[in-house]
């Protein structure tokens, strides 16, 4: 049995992810500036976890652009999976600490020019409910059974099962939904009729009276037994070209593809100055190559590896504090110790239910600064109860955070998969399976960069090779990758494959591109010539502006992505390493 799993915008109301923000780049003033640079994909995300016991919990977030009153979101699910919510938090956490990242191991061969700077210089310069029952149940309300309905979090939802023997099921099921005040719009037949034929019950939900779309939240459904599968096809209804799909598999070994293909990029492709440039379009290339079905397996190992992760070790150890303490007569500052839990989903409604700001103070001025308009350690407030508002902290922000990271706990395998997709290829739901056999892969790569120097040159003009994990070397020069994806016409698969649930020899092979593309790297290594021999004398370079001081050590901040860090090494730098959050 397959435990279908659908995350998708209704009438384009859906943002197709939660955009990360990068953080100032950092200027190398030189190439020994040797940092992993990690990759953060804009994409929907989605956790699996099946579980010893064979159910499947699944957590799946949600964005959102629009008005709160017009917020619908609905999935074909399997059953009566138990609802609540989870944490955005969760999901920034986590990525960061699985994102693929590329790190560059910089040497230098031999010396370049470099400027006389006299003494010093060195070397290399460097929620109200809306109600149900009384709603028009529609023209044929026996058609539509409500196997279950509620509130969780910010939500109301209902879960409704069709009469498979209905005339229409698709447009019974939008109808009821819409005079049952879910502001879903209308589907077509060939979109929801296959899951809604299946037996799959329809699962909504809707903002709560009073809740903006600032209290979205990720969902958590915990189901029967089965196989983690995404029903992909109705996303192609309101998705966006070349959607990210960001998925964690927890299970009892390697998560992969059962009926998608596995997919090892060409690292050669990647521009590993500046991974987080292209790396999104390597994987869209790379799975177009595979007829728009295939996931990177990006990552994958102990779940061990993500200890406390999610919910850390200082968040339980300040919370356990502030549950131990008695805040008799200190109200204020309880509110502004709790304020480490303002960041996290569902703090800033927990805390304006139990305290009004006072007026003229919005809740975000209050929230950032609590202690400004609240004595910490004398004042009580009145009305305040503090055993009452640690419960619903704990219920409503701190459990949802736990309980994520338990998943992890539970579990002994965690699979990170990346793919991209356009509503076209979303015509097969990918199922993924777990395969014991395989090995794990990590999601650091490294590669040596290697600079040819002369002191016939200056450092940003030498030459300078590229040696990659998979054995290829690729040479270049300047500051700028070789490879544009728009006009070369290398193949962003290394191997294409189709792995099965058991066995370690990585499946069976559909397309080996690595003879064309050592190929493709003899030919083009061959434009790269090596450095010059020194032949005369030539002036001093004028100094660079910008360039790092004498003992300011070999990295320093810079406001200018391609500046006078690229261009001043000491001697120039010939690339910008650029950080993501």
């Amino acid at each position: 049995m397959r435990l279908r799993l659908l995350c998708f915008a209704l009438g384009g109301l859906l943002a197709s992810a939660l955009t990360l923000v990068p953080a100032p780049a950092a200027a190398c003033g030189g190439f020994f500036c040797d940092n992993g640079q990690p990759v953060n994909q804009q994409a929907e995300r989605i956790i699996f976890a099946q579980e010893p016991d064979g159910t499947v919990t699944a957590v799946i977030q949600i964005q959102y652009a629009g008005p709160s009153e017009r917020f619908a979101w609905m999935l074909p699910v399997s059953g009566r999976p138990e609802i609540a919510v989870s944490s955005n938090a969760a999901f920034t956490r986590l990525q960061g600490r699985t994102s693929p990242t590329y790190d560059l191991r910089t040497r230098v061969e031999g010396e370049c020019r470099r400027r006389n700077t006299g003494p010093g210089s060195g070397v290399l310069d460097a929620a109200v409910d809306m109600g149900m029952a009384e709603a028009d149940m529609g023209t044929d309300p026996g058609a539509v059974t409500v196997v279950d309905e509620g509130s969780v979090g910010p939500y109301d939802f209902v879960l409704i099962a069709i009469d498979p023997d209905a005339a229409d099921l698709v447009d019974l099921a939008i109808e009821w939904l819409q005079d049952n005040g879910y502001d879903v719009p209308d589907m077509g037949s060939d979109v929801l009729r296959p899951y809604l034929e299946a037996g799959q019950n329809l699962l909504a939900f809707r903002l709560t009276k009073g809740n903006d779309v600032g209290a979205i939240r990720p969902v958590r459904l915990s189901f029967g037994e089965g196989l983690p599968s995404i029903p992909i096809r109705p996303t192609a209804v309101a998705t966006v070209p070349d959607m990210g799909i960001l998925v964690w598999v927890l299970g009892p070994g390697r998560a992969v593809p059962a009926n998608y293909r596995s997919l090892e990029l060409n690292e050669a492709l990647i521009d590993w100055f500046q991974p987080g440039r292209n790396y999104d379009a390597v994987v869209t290339r790379a799975a177009n190559e595979a007829g728009g079905q295939g996931f990177v397996t990006e990552m994958s190992g102990s779940t061990a590896a993500l200890e406390a992760v999610i919910w850390r070790v200082g968040d339980e150890r300040r919370w356990d504090g502030l549950q131990a303490e008695d805040w008799a007569g200190q109200h204020g500052r309880l509110i502004s110790q709790t304020s480490f839990l303002f960041v996290l989903d569902g703090a800033r409604e927990v805390v304006t239910e139990h305290i009004t700001p006072p007026e003229g103070v919005t809740v975000e001025e209050f929230l950032s600064c609590s202690w400004c308009f609240i004595e910490p350690t004398v004042t009580d407030v009145e009305g305040f109860d503090p055993d009452a508002y640690l419960a619903d902290l704990d219920e409503q922000v701190v459990e949802p955070m736990v309980e994520t990271q338990a998943l992890f706990e539970r579990t002994a395998v965690q699979t990170r998969l990346y793919t991209t997709m356009s509503a076209d290829e979303m015509t097969m739901d990918p199922v993924f399976d777990f395969n014991a056999d395989l090995p794990a892969v990590p999601n650091q790569h490294t590669a040596n960069l290697i600079i040819e120097c002369s002191p016939a040159i200056w450092p940003q003009d030498a030459p300078w090779r590229v040696e990659l994990e998979s054995g290829d070397v690729l040479r270049g020069r300047g500051n700028d990758w070789p490879f544009t994806l728009g006009v070369t016409d290398m193949p962003a698969n290394a191997v294409i494959r189709r792995v099965g649930p058991t066995g370690t020899g990585e499946g069976s092979v559909v397309e080996d591109n690595t003879g064309r593309i050592a190929s493709f790297l003899e030919t083009h290594n061959r434009t790269i010539p090596g450095p010059p021999p020194l032949e005369e004398e030539e002036p001093d370079a004028p100094a660079v502006v910008g360039a790092p001081s004498a003992g300011s050590g070999f990295c320093s901040a810079s406001p200018s992505p391609l500046g006078a860090g690229l261009l001043a090494w000491g001697v120039g730098a010939l690339l910008l390493r650029r950080r993501r959050a």
